[in-house]
Parts: C-alpha cells; structure tokens; sequence
C-alpha cells in the first residue's frame, strides 16, 4: 500500500513538473495534481496496456516513440475528467507525457534501493545480494 502511494506522490510530482516547464498545461493546486496522478494511474493500469497492444505494429514502426502519442492521449483524457487541471493541445500533451515519462523514470531510479518501498533492501537488477554469516549459513 505505502508503494502505490508513493509512486502516486512520484506522479504527482511529475504533473506539477511538466505544468511548471510547459506553457500548455497548467495545473491549477496540489490537489488538482494529486487527483490527476490518480486518474492518470488508473488510465495507465487499465486502458494504456489495451492501447499498446492494439498500436503494436505502428509502435515498433517508430520503435517506441508512439508510446508518447499514447500517454500524450491517456494526459489529455485525465485532464477533461479533472477541473483545475488543463492541457492545451496535442503538442503540450507530447511535451507533458516526455516530461512525464523522464520524471517518473528518474524519481524511480533515485528511490528504487530505498528497501522501505519495495521490501527488499538488498535486491538489485533482479537478483538478491547473499552474505555469509555465522559460518557456513547465507542470508
């Protein structure tokens, strides 16, 4: 529970960054981003694994590019669900998705090994770190 909202306070985050960076999308309080993090999350677990199947073939075409056109879409659905919360035009929805995206990846990378997130404080790349302790006992 503490991780989804963590990473829900991380898209948050990312919202108020990409309104402070683009002219096009504005965010008019916290709380107007903190509900667009949460309708963007719930677009993002429903309907964006849909949407990438269903824009494959063009998806591989532009080798992933048109993952941003999908977020940029997925930006502009949450931001007519939620008042205080705009964005004007389809290249401020790209600009706010990249933004978006490097936001989240980077807040990510920084709080990833934190161990109170994610349970496993000594997990990296997908494999667990064992040490020898008391003789021949691993932990």
């Amino acid at each position: 529970m503490a991780r989804i909202i963590f990473r829900w306070i991380i898209l948050t985050i990312a919202i108020m960054a990409a309104a402070y960076m683009i002219s096009g999308v504005h965010v008019e309080n916290f709380f107007s981003a903190f509900f667009a993090a949460a309708v963007l999350g719930f677009l993002n677990t429903f309907f964006r694994p849909i949407l990438i199947i269903l824009t494959l073939p063009i998806n591989i075409l532009t080798l992933g590019l048109f993952t941003f056109v999908i977020n940029a879409l997925l930006i502009k659905m949450a931001s007519g669900v939620i008042s205080g919360f705009e964005v004007e035009g389809f290249w401020a929805a790209i600009l706010a998705s990249f933004v978006i995206s490097v936001a989240n990846w980077l807040l990510g990378i920084l709080f990833r090994d934190t161990g109170g997130f994610s349970g496993h404080s000594k997990r990296h790349n997908g494999f667990i770190d064992l040490e020898k302790k008391d003789g021949d006992r691993w932990e």
